[in-house]
């Protein structure tokens, strides 16, 4: 079992601080949602948990059942979409998922064309990310988040840029791809988490 222990967490910018003494207890299989009006820091504190961005005070902790993960391995457990994480452009659809799947592997034996097919981009396969939707993008985003062959996924504002059908195959990825897995997401559109099992408010911790 996957766990995540956040433990008087706090995080500054200059003097101001944007949240402080946050303690919470992620555990795997479960989804939690990270809320809370723009600016109030959702994106920061998913950012420190998934381990790009520093906290000024208290501490995260992985543990794969009681067995710590030094904070240098956490990269091979987690994966992570958002919207201000770039795809490389200059790859076609096909090459970019031979590049991540020679990284981090696929769930359940999938290949590369099953998930294309999955994402409804079959005809686009061999087109450079450039040229594409930004519905396209963020359907090739959650993708290569979802699929991979990894414990945690995190997912920051999810459906952005996502039109109806998108939105539908989102939730249709959660539904049938991630019930064992811990799920951390960070949204203030309910569409996006209201199926998840726990919530942190980030406007408790002010």
């Amino acid at each position: 079992m996957m766990k995540i222990e956040l433990t008087g967490l706090g995080k500054r910018f200059n003097k101001t601080w944007i949240f402080r003494n946050l303690s919470f207890q992620f555990t795997t299989p479960n989804q939690y949602a990270i809320t809370g009006p723009n600016g109030s820091g959702k994106s920061t504190l998913l950012q420190i948990i998934a381990g790009t961005s520093t906290y000024n005070e208290g501490s995260v902790d992985y543990k794969n059942e009681e067995t710590i993960i030094h904070h240098e391995h956490i990269f091979k457990n987690i994966s992570l979409a958002a919207p201000y994480l770039e795809l490389v452009e200059e790859m076609t659809l096909t090459e970019f998922f031979l590049f991540h799947r020679n990284m981090k592997g696929w769930i359940d034996d999938k290949t590369d064309e099953d998930i294309i097919s999955h994402l409804g981009l079959q005809q686009s396969s061999h087109k450079q990310l450039r040229y594409f939707s930004s519905g396209m993008k963020q359907r090739v985003k959650l993708a290569q988040a979802i699929f991979s062959n990894v414990p945690v996924i995190f997912l920051d504002e999810p459906a952005t840029n996502l039109d109806e059908d998108g939105v539908s195959l989102y939730r249709s990825l959660i539904r049938d791809y991630c019930s064992t897995r811990l799920i951390i997401i960070s949204s203030n559109d309910k569409i996006e988490y209201d199926f998840c099992d726990g919530k942190i408010d980030m406007m408790n911790y002010k």
